[in-house]
């Protein structure tokens, strides 16, 4: 009974500031996001988009971030609530992840795959190759 009532005592004070340092951090990371764009927008008008693919590398890894906190704080909210018992609390919190993870999993797929891009094509093969049918000719000379 002691255990019950020592985890409820934390929990709820847990559960807020965890929630408000969620909401600050978001707060922060969003500013910074908006921040990007309108560095690239200013530079898209002024220096004919000179920094633009610098620009695109810093907001896939502003986006990115702001998905992986956005989810990743929600989730260890709802750990949190759900360790110190508050069972209704931790489920809404979860609920609440899975939502937002499905809204942003296709944006944060993108900036995976501007910050990590496919490695280039082999290069052709130079020197002549047999084919087929007993043509032994180089094709092209």
């Amino acid at each position: 009974m002691t255990s019950l009532t020592a985890s409820s005592r934390w929990a709820p004070t847990t559960v807020a500031l965890l929630t408000l340092a969620w909401a600050l951090a978001m707060s922060l990371l969003l500013w910074w996001w908006f921040g990007i764009g309108l560095e690239g927008w200013a530079d898209a008008h002024s220096n004919q988009g000179v920094r633009s693919a610098e620009l695109r590398q810093k907001g896939a890894s502003a986006t990115l971030l702001v998905a992986v906190v956005a989810v990743g704080g929600l989730i260890l909210i709802a750990i949190a609530a759900f360790t110190g018992r508050l069972v209704r609390t931790g489920a809404l919190y979860l609920a609440l992840a899975i939502v937002l993870g499905a809204l942003v999993a296709p944006f944060a797929a993108g900036a995976y795959r501007t910050l990590t891009p496919p490695p280039p094509p082999p290069p052709a093969p130079t020197v002549c190759q047999e084919h087929s049918g007993g043509d032994n000719r180089c094709p092209g000379g």
